[in-house]
Order: C-alpha cells, then sequence, then structure tokens
C-alpha cells in the first residue's frame, strides 16, 4: 500500500512568525545586514499580516530578498540558524503543529515541511522538528556565496509540483495525504492532497475553504521545544506575548516608514 503523507507550511502554520524576519536581528548581529534593512523588514511583515499577500506582492519579496542576499556565504547563513535556531525559532512553534506531526507519524505517514523560505532555513529546523523531508526555496550558490538569484522558488503552483515530484520519488499517496497552510497562495498544495486543511488563514483562503467544505483549524498556542519536550503539554499560552511583539513591530514599522524621506536636523 502507498505511503501516505502530511504537508506542512512553515511560517504561520508550524511557527508564528515569518522565520526570516524572525532571524533578521541573528543576521543583523553577524553584519549580513544593516540596521535599515531590518526596518523595512520589520514594515514588509507588518503589511503581510494586516493585508496579505498576493502574487504581485510576493514577486516583489521574492526579488527584494535575492537583492538582499547576493554575496552572502551560505556557510555562514547555515551556522548562524543552526546557533540560534532553539533560542530564536523554537519559542515560535505551535503546539498544536507539533503535536499534528507527533499523530501524522504515529499513523505512519510522511512528514514534509514546504516553504518558501531558503533551505538554510528551513533544513535546520526540519533537523530539529524531526520531519523526514522538507521542499525549500534554492539560492542559487556559486562560489560558495549566494548570487542572488534562485535556483528554485517554493512559491504557489512551484509548491505542488514539488509535492507531486516527491510523491512520485517516494511512491505517496496524494489523495490519502494531507496539507496544511494558512495563506491562499498555497492553494495549489492544499489542492494537490485528498484532506486538505487551512490553518490561520487569511480571509481568501477562510472563504475558499468555507465554500468548500475544508477543514478550518486555529494554532493560538505557541510553545519552545524545550518546554514540549521536558514539562509537555503546556498549561498557558504564550500568544499574547507574541501579539504583544507584532504591535511592537508595527509601531517600529510605522516608525521608520513616516520618517523613511525626512533628514535629521542639523
Amino acid at each position: 500500500m502507498p505511503m501516505e503523507a502530511a504537508f506542512f507550511d512553515l511560517d504561520k502554520t508550524i511557527i508564528a512568525r515569518s522565520s526570516p524576519l524572525a532571524l533578521s536581528r541573528s543576521f543583523l548581529r553577524e553584519g549580513l545586514i544593516q540596521r535599515g534593512t531590518l526596518l523595512k523588514s520589520m514594515y514588509a511583515q507588518l503589511v503581510f499580516q494586516l493585508m496579505g499577500a498576493d502574487e504581485n506582492k510576493m514577486e516583489r519579496i521574492r526579488e527584494e530578498s535575492a537583492k538582499l542576499t547576493a554575496g552572502w556565504e551560505a556557510d555562514k547563513v547555515r551556522a548562524v540558524v543552526t546557533e540560534v535556531l532553539e533560542e530564536v525559532i523554537s519559542p515560535l512553534i505551535y503546539a498544536e503543529a507539533l503535536e499534528l506531526m507527533h499523530d501524522h507519524r504515529a499513523a505512519g505517514r510522511l512528514i514534509c515541511i514546504v516553504s518558501s523560505s531558503p533551505e538554510e532555513i528551513v533544513a535546520p529546523l526540519a533537523h530539529m522538528l524531526r520531519v523526514d523531508r522538507w521542499i525549500a526555496t534554492r539560492p542559487t550558490i556559486e562560489d560558495g556565496k549566494y548570487t542572488g538569484g534562485l535556483d528554485f522558488y517554493a512559491y504557489g503552483p512551484h509548491k505542488a509540483e514539488a509535492m507531486k515530484s516527491l510523491a512520485e520519488e517516494l511512491g505517496l499517496n496524494l489523495d490519502a495525504s494531507f496539507a496544511y497552510s494558512d495563506s491562499v497562495t498555497d492553494l495549489p498544495m492544499l489542492e494537490r492532497v485528498g484532506n486538505p486543511v487551512v490553518v490561520n488563514p487569511d480571509k481568501d483562503l477562510r472563504r475558499i475553504a468555507e465554500e468548500r467544505g475544508w477543514k478550518i483549524e486555529w494554532f493560538r498556542d505557541p510553545v519552545s521545544m524545550r518546554d514540549r519536550l521536558h514539562l509537555g503539554k503546556p498549561e498557558m499560552s504564550v500568544g499574547n506575548g507574541a501579539f504583544s511583539a507584532t504591535i511592537i513591530l508595527a509601531l517600529v514599522g510605522l516608525w521608520w516608514w513616516r520618517n523613511r524621506n525626512v533628514s535629521p536636523k542639523a
């Protein structure tokens, strides 16, 4: 009998925020990005959270991200991510996502992360979560450095195509498999499987899910892997802390946007 799988989007499905943004302070500390770039990233994340992202917005994000990473040393990015993974990303992981992964694993299903984030971010996280496979964006690397181009962009229909290729490679039954995502841009990914589930959906995806009778889940409980492994299921949610952090980012981003063309007085 063909194996079944459970495919999970990463940002706002497994973790409560954008993984590249969550790591941006670490990239700033290591000199990979500048402070002004960090503030712009905060503002972009605010817009993304409040208004969602259509194909044009995602394409602009892709182009700007590619320009930003040109010249980065791939090994250094991997080292930074691995070093701060438990401190920065682990507290953002939804307990509900961990429970689902546990249940799917117990049922004998393959667990796969499918993310538009670069594989230098996704791979260490996948190892930490002990998932079987992952699909991620692959930046073009020459002489150990990012060129600013992409060999593969794990976005929209490309995610679904990669899932199909993986199914053919491993003999997976996609009709009996599951997929989880929060964004309407992942509609092709959700449509590729027989059991689509929307998680914390944006407005457009929620409407589609309701029209099609898809299951809707609400993840509210980020919890660190350390707490999860040593203390069992947490008794208190830290969702309010995540919300407060979002408000802080919003205020900083709004300040930057309003003052971006204002020169300092002498």
